[in-house]
């Protein structure tokens, strides 16, 4: 059986900066089943965010929206927007490590 991604399940997945010290993504899912997979705290927190993203688990921030079917998650940069080190001045790409997340079956 083939795996589904959150990309799959959603309507959009984005990333932007939240000022020159944050990044926010956003999982726009395309209907409720999606919304649940994606809101499910034992499938997406901020261990999993942590792990993906190599960031401390404690400065993660997950915002769950129902009545919108979104889920946004923030967490500081790795380095400031605009940095000799920024390779993404507009964290546009740091939604793909999200996006390919493998959702569990659902039985």
């Amino acid at each position: 059986m083939p795996e589904t991604t959150l990309a799959e399940l959603a309507h959009e997945v984005r990333s932007k900066n939240a000022g020159p010290f944050w990044v926010t993504m956003e999982l726009f899912m395309r209907d409720d089943r999606g919304y649940r997979i994606a809101a499910d705290e034992s499938f997406l927190n901020e261990r999993v965010i942590a792990r993906l993203y190599r960031v401390e688990e404690s400065t993660i921030q997950i915002f769950r929206i129902p009545s919108l079917n979104v889920v946004k998650i923030s967490f500081p940069r790795p380095v400031s927007q605009g940095s000799l080190r920024d390779r993404d001045i507009h964290a546009g790409q740091h939604h793909v490590p999200l996006a390919r997340l493998v959702v569990p079956p659902v039985s």
